[in-house]
């Protein structure tokens, strides 16, 4: 299943530095296992925020929400999620 997700990132202004580095650091590190797993097919930034749209390849709908809500961020994330399906229009045979 195919899911795109907008998150939009407010750390709190009195996070010290250094936690907000050290949180950053392991998501980074889990959103790459996952790109790796292929299940985070596709992130872009999205200029001029602190915010991305991502592309999502998983099982279920469950697997998403399981996924989101281990991200170190996600406490400070606005997360909006939507179910994408094949475009009767579309001249690819596949999802690339």
């Amino acid at each position: 299943m195919l899911f795109q997700v907008r998150m939009d990132v407010h750390i709190p202004l009195d996070m010290p530095t250094d936690k907000a580095n050290a949180i950053k650091a392991v998501e980074k590190a889990y959103s790459q296992e996952l790109q790796r797993q292929g299940k985070w097919r596709h992130i872009w930034r999205i200029t001029g925020q602190y915010s991305n749209s991502s592309i999502f390849d998983v099982e279920s709908n469950e697997e998403l929400h399981s996924i989101l809500q281990e991200l170190p961020l996600y406490p400070y994330m606005k997360v909006e999620v939507m179910a994408l399906n094949r475009h009767p229009s579309s001249i690819r045979e596949d999802d690339s």
